[in-house]
């Protein structure tokens, strides 16, 4: 009957349990509660989470579901796929938690993005595993004959690793005349025996006696120990030690040394002699208080025998028997209560870290961690923080866990590594401190485009330059790290149609390094610009440019060239001079041009070779050729000149130029019939005069109408060419009637001249230059140079022939 009415109130709590279960699990997921059998094997199935928590059936695996245990030792495994919550070993339930009931296994599940933590228990419930076991092999009991029936004695009660209904229920006795027992339970809900005279003994009839006790626990089936009785029946003493006290009451600290003086005991007996003689001892002691206590026999004294940990035990139940020489004995109990001190550090334990953080996320989780205490109270109390000059925060996100956030978007290129070190305290008296440092590596994305180190570059390289000379660098440098920082060079696409780069430029991708792709000729083009490009290997890829100014330097590589007088060798260009011109008389000018520039182009006129020496002379500076002296009738008519033009270069060029000047009295002349007079010197010089006048009016008008036609044609090309959609000049050879003059020379612009010649154009005489464009410097003159020769004759001319 007894029986039944326990079972029926276990299995009402059983249902009372499950009630308060369901009620937890619709409030809000506080705390979650599972049971498992203990010793079941590993890998076996708990619960689904999935279906516990109401998640999705991939939200698991998504949120990066963990399973933590207190102190980091797993028990417990999450598969993320279905959801199981399984063993991962064999729980013991007596390893776990001792006599400790119920026995829970506390654990969290986490869940990132966003962050959920998730209480739960896992109770280990009892199996009948284990029998009682007596610790000693053999009770022996002193009991005087003249105890009385019904006297009592207490015998040392066994020990089961199991609990509950599993624990010891019930002790009995093997059959005897004197004895039977009775099951007795303690303040701690332990049950020990005790030994209950029936009849008195007779020591001179059955001076010992043996028993067989046998300790029952509650199990299904159930399990027994055994341990014999030896009893020894003693004469009579009838006074039994008495203690002052039967309870004690101490605190001692956790920390007091071995051999501390817990208290001191006191037990008096009436008897005297041996009968009167005590001896004090543990009684019914386990492992741990025997271990944890010693005292003395003769003096009472209840030392430590090692230190206290008041984590483990906070309280002991020491019982003390006080024995006379004789079978009289007496009880007491010290009650010892452990007081903590704050002798552990708190503990922080790493669940989650994020390494390396982007930078430019604002608000990135880096790490989620939990901090504990062993200690209780004030001393269990904790309180965590870190540095300030950092751009990270720590967040509570539920009992005793911080999530490290960082307060702000990073950026690598001004810090690449934080170093954060996590400080936490308790408060109590002396506090102690754990430090934890994370180290937090920055990682880079391509948020900096390449920067020049100049916005534009000018190069020089020397005309005539060998093929692929390298005329420069550029160079790019890239805050970012890695691929995001190497930097590929390009040459960009230019407007200007007339520029063909790709033939004249390439760039070497990988260091920026410029290469002439053929040789340049400065008289075609002097000065040309680009852009070239910079760009990362980030993705997406950033670029930048930068303007390249390439200036084409003169050589000294074109000899003067004469526009005048032209040179025909089947036609030599002849001048006349009057024999009565004066000294310095200007006989001609000599025209000519430097294609080169600068002190290339400087020009300079000497006389090589002359008919008469010290006739004529020529400027060195503008190349007009004069007379020297008074012509005389003695002169020859015809004279010869050979002049050299010779630029300013280094090493010079020069050219040469052969002038034939004919002497003449007078110019044409028309026939008058002149009357029979007598001959009048004075008279024949005034005619002269008159008729060089006539002359000379002559030839005016006809270079007034000459520079007239030639205006008239120009407007007429001008206009056309206006129609035609304006002027440009192609890359490659001039048009054949055009001469280049460049304007630093003798010339003080840079000029084009048609060249008109009387006759045919191998036998014709030079008869005017003329400027058709004033701007032509702005345009590519001539072929390009395929070699280097250092002057050239082989002029390349536009000359228009009339």
């Amino acid at each position: 009957m007894e029986t039944g009415r326990k079972l029926a109130l276990r299995q009402r709590q059983v249902l009372f349990f499950f009630f308060l279960l369901r009620l937890s699990l619709a409030s809000a997921r506080e705390l979650k509660r599972y049971s498992v059998v203990e010793e079941r094997e590993g890998r076996s199935f708990i619960t689904n989470l999935v279906n516990d928590l109401g998640l999705g059936p991939l939200e698991l695996s998504k949120r990066g579901a963990k399973v933590i245990s207190k102190g980091n030792k797993l028990h417990l495994q999450l598969d993320q796929e279905t959801g199981d919550l399984l063993l991962t070993e064999k729980v013991d339930r007596e390893e776990l938690c001792g006599h400790t009931e119920p026995c829970l296994l506390r654990f969290q599940v986490l869940l990132d993005n966003p962050l959920d933590i998730i209480q739960a228990e896992l109770e280990v419930t009892d199996i009948n595993d284990h029998s009682p076991v007596f610790l000693d092999k053999e009770i022996q009991l002193k009991i005087s004959e003249s105890s009385l029936p019904g006297t009592t004695f207490p015998l040392k009660n066994a020990q089961d690793m199991d609990v509950g209904q599993n624990g010891i229920d019930n002790y009995i006795v093997s059959s005897n005349s004197y004895f039977h027992v009775l099951t007795r339970k303690r303040s701690d809900g332990k049950k020990y025996p005790e030994l209950v005279l029936d009849t008195s003994l007779d020591r001179e009839e059955e001076a010992e006696l043996g028993l067989i006790l046998t300790a029952k626990d509650g199990g299904s089936p159930p399990r027994s120990g055994t341990t014999k009785v030896h009893i020894e029946v003693l004469d009579i003493n009838d006074n039994a030690p008495q203690f002052e006290q039967l309870y004690y009451r101490v605190q001692v600290p956790e920390d007091s040394p071995v051999g501390f003086l817990i208290v001191t005991v006191s037990a008096t007996d009436k008897d005297i002699g041996v009968n009167g003689e005590i001896s004090y001892s543990l009684f019914q002691a386990s492992d741990d208080i025997t271990k944890t206590f010693s005292i003395h026999p003769l003096t009472g004294e209840l030392r430590l025998k090692e230190q206290l940990d008041f984590e483990k035990t906070q309280s002991y139940e020491v019982n003390v028997e006080a024995r006379d020489a004789g079978t009289f004995s007496g009880k007491c109990t010290i009650l010892t209560q452990v007081m903590d001190v704050n002798d552990h550090a708190p503990e922080i334990i790493l669940s989650a870290f994020t390494n390396p953080i982007p930078e430019n996320l604002p608000e990135t989780m880096v790490a989620v961690f939990s901090v504990s205490d062993l200690d209780s109270g004030e001393n269990g109390k904790i309180k965590c923080s870190m540095q300030d000059d950092l751009p990270f925060f720590l967040k509570p996100s539920g009992e005793n866990f911080y999530t490290l956030l960082t307060h702000k978007a990073l950026d690598r290129e001004s810090r690449a590594e934080y170093n954060i070190t996590i400080t936490v305290t308790d408060l109590g008296t002396p506090r102690l401190t754990t430090q934890h440092t994370i180290t937090v590596q920055v990682s880079d994305i391509n948020d900096n485009a390449p920067a020049f180190t100049q916005t534009s570059y000018t190069l020089f390289v020397q005309e005539n330059n060998s093929p692929a000379l390298h005329i420069g660098t550029i160079s790019a440098t890239d805050s970012d790290s890695g691929s995001n920082a190497h930097i590929t060079y390009s040459l960009l696409s230019t407007h200007n149609p007339q520029l063909a780069l790709a033939s004249l430029i390439s760039i070497n991708a990988n260091n920026g390094q410029l290469f002439a792709l053929r040789a340049l000729d400065y008289e075609s083009l002097q000065t040309f610009q680009f852009h070239v490009g910079a760009t990362d290997q980030g993705s997406p890829a950033l670029s930048s440019q930068a303007l390249v100014h390439i200036i084409v330097l003169d050589a000294n590589d074109n000899a003067p060239f004469v526009l005048y007088p032209l040179q025909n060798a089947s036609a030599p260009c002849t001048e006349l001079l009057p024999r009565a011109a004066e000294p310095g008389y200007l006989v001609t000018k000599v025209v000519a041009v430097d294609q080169d520039s600068g002190q290339n182009a400087w020009l300079s006129f000497q006389l090589l070779k002359a008919t008469e020496p010290g006739m004529f002379s020529v400027w060195a500076h503008n190349g007009e050729v004069r007379t020297s002296r008074l012509l005389s009738e003695r002169d020859a008519p015809k004279h010869r000149l050979v002049l050299l033009v010779k630029d300013n270069g280094d090493p010079p060029c020069s050219a040469s130029v052969t002038l034939h000047v004919l002497l003449v009295d007078g110019f044409s002349q028309p026939y008058l019939p002149l009357p029979e007079v007598a001959h009048d010197p004075v008279q024949d010089e005034d005619m002269l005069t008159l008729y060089l006048v006539i002359a000379l009016a002559s030839v005016s008008s006809l270079f007034l109408l000459s520079v007239l036609l030639f205006v008239g044609v120009s407007l007429c090309r001008r206009a056309r060419a206006a129609s035609l959609g304006g002027f440009s000049v192609p890359e490659g050879h001039f048009p054949g009637h055009l001469v280049d003059v460049s304007g630093a020379g003798t010339l003080s612009q840079s000029y084009q001249y048609e060249v008109c010649l009387k006759g045919n154009s191998e036998t014709g005489e030079f008869k005017f230059l003329k400027p058709i464009l004033p701007n032509f410097q702005d345009y590519p003159l001539g072929p390009e140079l395929g070699e280097n020769s250092n002057c050239r004759n082989d002029w390349e001319l536009g000359i228009q022939l009339k």
